[in-house]
């Protein structure tokens, strides 16, 4: 931790000279600037804030979110923020700590209104019991990936819409317009949601990485494993000879690859079931086409339908 702490303040130095120059006068005061750690929740923060607010993500969609590359800009930009918006149960733990502590703002800090934590209204899933870290990169307080829930969504939003309104509500009449425009929105949407995704209900799949037990719960799908052989940790001969049989024995066909790992292995599991793999963003930016959280639902359902009707394992919808 002290080794990125020290590397945190020579990247605070250098953005600090490069940024003072590129300061937008609306950052002080004209809009509220919030600053997330992840695409969606500045997605989510534009739809509730509207035109009060100016968001941007720290990450983009097609990183690793377990170890995003630190950059100046990023002290820098929390430095002036009046917001930061996170995902919460650790998901970030490996970059925003640091980089918060690094950037001497206290409105933003951990405990302080500023800081706004979209787990808050989320009742948690696949959280562990063993602890040690032999299991891999677990997050404690269980999986945070809840975005790709329409559920999650609701709950990303009513974090932000309460957040906003605590900091600043004088605009709670404004707020509270954009918040039941999104839920009217996303009540619309999940109708349509379900009659999509019916037909991939009880459809079995495996993934490279632990992170769709929200997706699959909203839509009746089933996870046998994961190509990693624990989270984080790259797979071994052994567990991948053993995911293939488990694959044979009950007749999955469909391997999602999230953007962010590697084509091959995927690629070798899916030949040697006769399946297919589909590529599977967790955040909006994690393919071309998606630019926002509603995308990022409706993608991902298509995607796997596709998939699933070129396995063979639906027929045409």
């Amino acid at each position: 931790m002290k080794r990125v702490q020290h590397m945190i303040r020579r990247l605070w130095l250098v953005g600090l000279v490069c940024g003072l120059t590129a300061a937008s006068p609306t950052w002080a005061g004209e809009k509220i600037y919030i600053v997330t750690s992840l695409p969606d929740l500045a997605d989510l923060a534009r739809q509730i804030g509207g035109d009060a607010v100016t968001a941007e993500a720290l990450a983009t969609g097609v990183e690793n979110h377990h170890a995003v590359p630190i950059k100046p800009s990023m002290v820098v930009k929390l430095n002036r923020a009046d917001l930061v918006i996170l995902m919460g149960m650790e998901y970030e733990h490996a970059f925003l700590p640091a980089l918060l502590g690094e950037a001497r703002n206290p409105k933003i800090l951990k405990g302080s209104p500023g800081y706004i934590d979209c787990s808050v209204h989320v009742t948690p899933k696949e959280v562990p019991e063993n602890l040690s870290r032999v299991e891999g990169d677990v997050h404690p307080l269980g999986s945070p990936h809840f975005n790709l829930d329409p559920e999650g969504g609701r709950a990303i939003a009513q974090a932000i819409y309460e957040g906003l309104v605590l900091n600043y509500p004088a605009l709670k009449p404004k707020f509270e317009a954009n918040y039941n425009a999104f839920l009217a929105k996303l009540d619309e949407k999940e109708k349509e949601w379900a009659v999509l995704a019916r037909p991939l209900k009880g459809l079995k799949f495996v993934s490279y990485h632990r992170a769709w037990a929200y997706f699959a719960d909203s839509f009746g799908m089933i996870s046998v494993g994961e190509i990693e052989l624990k989270p984080g940790i790259e797979p071994t001969a052994t567990h991948i000879v053993d995911l293939l049989g488990q694959m044979k024995a009950v007749g999955v066909k469909v391997v999602f690859r999230e953007p962010e790992y590697p084509e091959t292995v995927p690629d070798q599991i899916a030949a040697q079931v006769g399946g297919v793999v589909v590529k599977m963003p967790l955040m909006a930016g994690g393919v071309p086409e998606v630019k926002t959280w509603f995308e990022l639902i409706e993608y991902d359902i298509r995607a796997v339908l596709k998939a699933a009707q070129e396995a063979g394992v639906i027929g045409k919808v």
